[in-house]
């Protein structure tokens, strides 16, 4: 154990005793400041009094505008306002804030030794802070907040901000700001250093008709006014980078003051992949002559690109090059790289020509964007000063990576992520269906492969994704603090620091949650068909599952302190709420249409609801539209998520079908059960439950069910005792679940077949309960049960690793359960051997026959040059099957696997011989994420379900 400074020790002393102010926003982060004073600490408010603060005229005019922003805090917190002062001698506390080389007295207490410069100096965006005693006579302490550059010392001063407990969220989500009379900052120099990624920014996109419907309500459109709000946010979540709102918008364009004010803020601005050379994509058809064709109208599309690089000016911008087709299609049928590489050249000699600086000194980037890669794939290159914008598939997952043995390039390399999409196989806008462990996993790998110059993600509309927003940034800063072992975390401090400390893992189990289930199938892709209402009671159990959730956030709600009730509900409780609902909506349309198909009268109770629940979500909207914050967010819930037919959004949410069924005036009985659509009326045909056995499938049901208007008596006999059931005897109104079981300390051992008698209004039905009551003597691991084991990938019964790859468990990315990876993900595939690393299960069949291993794992996209990332699988010790996961990468694989998000592999092995086994998954790539396992006996059937069957029986 090393050996702990007294300073060290009296600081996490103070912590301990004195407690935090609130919590501070990035993952690891040291937290400063306290609530108790010390002859040690600097009192920033202490007894009704607050500190001043001194900033020189000469600094930057971004780091006046927030030195302002600091003292809108400061009051916020205490109700104290803090004085500006010109001279440091004029107070005995004062809070210093300056940047290297342009104020005159961080320059001073530099140069006497007072700070360490060497710490700043050439350093990109990094800021200090520290107490100095008595730096000038008369002065007893200092708090500076010194910054290497404009956006380090913004930053230091939004770091004191989150300090003293004001949330980047005050404005965009009315997170409240907790008052506190005593703040007091601890000795020490406190830094983030340097961000790992360069540039970090977000993307307002596809922002019709929600938050253009809010902005023009609010601000008159998006003006410098909107952006304001939009800058601070950013930078307060120390990113540094946007590209602006562009579906009809025009940045420079609709406000001239928006370019002013960002390069005030030292927000870096750049356009999106389409947009060459800072010009929107409709300022071409406000602004620009003839066709968007470089072939024909090249004279044009030069003269427009050099308009915009000299309305560029000095001002911080990445300059997109490169050209797509207008409207954000392809440019050409073909790949036309001849013609691309000229356009490149064009514009880079407009760069040059226009900034009168060497090319290599304005930063350009070009999006390998959808076919775009296609040409880079087939050989086209640009400059090596040009950052490569990667892209993912505008569904989470990577395209496309350099190659580890890559050169590297001057420019570097980017990666443009999506948290919101509009085109195929849907649009996905409304609700946040986001994952951070996918953002994780996904981002950590490109981190590990080098990207690391850009890292931008589209936001839609920005609210309702705050939280991943949040997240991705926080990312961007330092990946190298976040792992699978503390993504969990995250949640905690995330729900902690947002809600002062109320119900933290609450409401991180929450979030946790509600995103996994949003992401098992996003809501603008939900049908009646989704979940089966028939099989292993998937539709039931995801309703179930949101419930649970919706209870917890209603009981949070009730309980928490009613200032934080608007930044509850936006943030939480409205997400959770809707996304129950939508799904509770094509339950019950699928339940309205089965039952009418059947007969039952209760089709039409849920044609009745899924009209409630339609209006429910009108109602929802109503609520975060009028009543939420006063009306503040009005418009931001607009976006129709109901009703598509194809890829484009409808209208107008768009009610499900359902039927109305016309009931005869007299009673009629009928059964379906667990398992089937089929239902019966009569006694002709033999009903046959699912089989039931002691270690899984230890209940079924049957629904004894009305065709007509008027009520029936039933009663249930069953041959033999050891058969159990949920009622044996009542009334039928609509419908009874009853629900059958064994009673196991009386059935016989062996395979079993007996029989009960449903008696309904003078109908008889038999009913055939099968049952295995076997003895699991010498049974190892994961039992088959109805012809299949299913099993969640994190529960493998061993992991072998080598000495430099492990196996990682990435919690809550599976649509059941967990996923497992093979880290470090920088590494060349691995040869499968006796010593290469796999994950083994212990599996029993109780028959020898072929069987079919079904791997579940995230649609990971292959990035490399190689032809497919690849995994091992085998039985026992037999020689692995080498299996790609990109075999198939046609549009139609790939569209039905984003919709599912999931992929599924599969391979086919012989069992020899009944009893135990191994299942082994070799790992090969290491950025594959299984999921889930599901073995099919050829003598059993799997149900077909969009979760796959529950996790079979394992034995101890």
């Amino acid at each position: 154990m090393r050996n702990l400074k007294p300073q060290f020790i009296f600081r996490m002393l103070l912590l301990f005793f004195f407690g935090i102010s609130m919590q501070s926003y990035a993952i690891n982060e040291e937290k400063y400041v306290v609530n108790k004073a010390s002859s040690e600490n600097f009192p920033l408010v202490s007894k009704g009094k607050i500190a001043s603060i001194l900033v020189s005229k000469n600094d930057f005019q971004g780091v006046l505008r927030v030195t302002g922003h600091l003292e809108n805090d400061l009051f916020k917190v205490s109700d104290l306002h803090a004085k500006q002062i010109n001279k440091i001698s004029e107070a005995d506390y004062v809070v210093i804030i300056g940047t290297l080389g342009k104020s005159e007295i961080i320059d001073q207490l530099a140069k006497e030794g007072k700070i360490d410069t060497n710490q700043l100096k050439g350093k990109w965006e990094k800021f200090t802070t520290q107490i100095v005693d008595n730096p000038v006579k008369g002065v007893k302490k200092a708090l500076v907040i010194a910054g290497s550059d404009k956006r380090g010392t913004i930053y230091g001063i939004y770091d004191l901000s989150s300090q003293i407990g004001v949330s980047p969220w005050y404005f965009w989500a009315d997170v409240p700001v907790k008052k506190q009379s005593e703040l007091h900052v601890l000795p020490g120099i406190y830094s983030q250093g340097e961000p790992k990624v360069k540039y970090r920014g977000i993307f307002i996109n596809d922002e019709a008709p929600a938050l253009s419907g809010w902005a023009f309500e609010k601000y008159g459109g998006f003006n410098a006014k909107f952006y304001d709000t939009v800058f601070e946010l950013i930078l307060r979540m120390k990113g540094n980078y946007l590209w602006p709102s562009m579906w009809g918008r025009m940045f420079y364009v609709d406000d001239p003051q928006n370019a002013v004010l960002a390069d005030e803020y030292g927000i870096v601005m750049g356009t999106s992949h389409h947009e060459p050379l800072t010009r929107a994509h409709a300022e071409w058809s406000a602004l620009g002559k003839g066709k968007w064709d470089f072939n024909t109208n090249s004279d044009n599309l030069t003269s427009f690109w050099k308009d915009g690089m000299k309305r560029m000016g000095n001002k911080e911008t990445i300059v997109t090059v490169g050209m797509r087709g207008d409207g954000d299609e392809p440019m050409t049928q073909g790949t036309a790289i001849d013609l691309l590489e000229n356009i490149v050249k064009t514009q880079r000699n407009i760069i040059a020509e226009v900034t009168k600086k060497p090319i290599e000194e304005t930063p350009q980037m070009w999006a390998l964007y959808k076919e775009v890669q296609d040409y880079y794939d087939k050989g086209m290159r640009v400059p090596d000063d040009i950052t490569l914008l990667l892209c993912d598939d505008n569904w989470g997952n990577i395209r496309k990576l350099p190659e580890l043995d890559a050169k590297p390039r001057k420019g570097g390399y980017g990666i443009y992520y999506h948290y919101d999409y509009v085109g195929g196989p849907r649009n996905y806008k409304w609700i946040n269906t986001n994952q951070i462990e996918r953002t994780w996993e996904q981002m950590d790998l490109a981190y590990q492969y080098g990207v690391d110059k850009i890292w931008i993600v589209n936001v839609g509309d920005i609210k309702p994704m705050e939280f991943p927003i949040e997240f991705f940034l926080d990312m961007a800063w330092n990946p190298e603090v976040f792992n699978a072992n503390n993504l969990e975390q995250y949640y905690v401090r995330w729900a902690m620091e947002t809600f002062g400390n109320q119900y933290p893992e609450e409401i991180a189990e929450i979030m946790k949650l509600y995103t996994k289930y949003n992401a098992r199938r996003k809501p603008e892709l939900l049908n009646a068909k989704t979940y089966s209402i028939t099989h292993y009671n998937e539709a039931e159990n995801v309703l179930a599952d949101y419930k649970k959730v919706v209870e917890k956030a209603n009981q949070i709600s009730d309980k928490i302190a009613p200032e934080y009730k608007d930044a509850f509900y936006q943030l939480v409780l409205f997400p959770v709420l809707a996304s129950s609902n939508i799904n509770e909506l094509y339950v019950a349309t699928a339940k309205n249409q089965l039952y009418a198909n059947q007969g039952r009268a209760a089709a039409n109770d849920y044609a009745k609801q899924v009209k409630v629940l339609f209006e429910k979500d009108s109602l929802l909207t109503n609520d975060y539209h009028t009543k939420l914050a006063g009306g503040k967010w009005n418009h931001m819930m607009a976006q129709t998520h109901i009703g598509y037919t194809s890829w484009q959004e409808p209208k107008t949410n768009v009610i499900p079908e359902t039927k109305v069924i016309a009931l005869p005036n007299k009673a009629e009985a009928g059964i379906a059960i667990e398992g089937s659509e089929n239902y019966w009326t009569n006694n002709k045909q033999e009903i046959v439950l699912p089989v039931l056995n002691a270690f899984r499938n230890k209940t079924t049901y049957l629904d004894l069910f009305n065709r007509g208007t008027k009520t029936f008596d039933f009663t249930i006999n069953a041959k033999n005792n050891w058969i159990t059931f949920s009622k044996s005897n009542g009334t039928i109104a609509k419908e009874e679940r009853i629900v059958i079981g064994i009673d196991w300390k009386k059935a016989p051992k062996g395979n079993l077949k007996s029989k009960l008698v449903v008696t309904a209004n003078k109908q008889k039905f038999n009913v055939i309960v099968n049952v295995k009551n076997e003895e699991l003597n010498d049974v190892k691991g994961f039992v088959e049960n109805n012809g299949y084991i299913a099993i969640d990938a994190q529960n493998y019964s061993r992991a072998i690793n080598e000495s430099n790859i492990q196996w990682t468990t990435i919690p809550n990315i599976g649509k059941t359960g967990s996923g497992i990876t093979l880290k470090p993900s920088n590494i060349l595939p691995v040869a499968i051997s006796e010593q290469s690393p796999r994950v083994e299960y212990d599996v029993h069949f109780f028959s020898k026959e072929e069987v079919k291993v079904h791997a579940y794992f995230s649609p990971t996209i292959n990035f490399s040059v190689r032809d497919g990332l690849k995994y091992g699988v085998a039985f026992d010790v037999e020689n692995p099957q080498i299996m790609n996961l990109n075999a198939d990468n046609s549009e139609k694989n790939w569209n039905e696997s984003v919709a599912d998000n999931i992929k599924i592999i599969t391979s086919s092995h012989k069992i020899e011989n009944a009893g135990n086994h191994v299942l082994k998954i070799y790992g090969i790539d290491p950025a594959l994420v299984l999921q889930k396992i599901v073995i099919e006996t050829a003598s059993g059937q799997v149900l077909k379900t969009y979760l796959g069957p529950p996790e079979s029986f394992r034995t101890k």
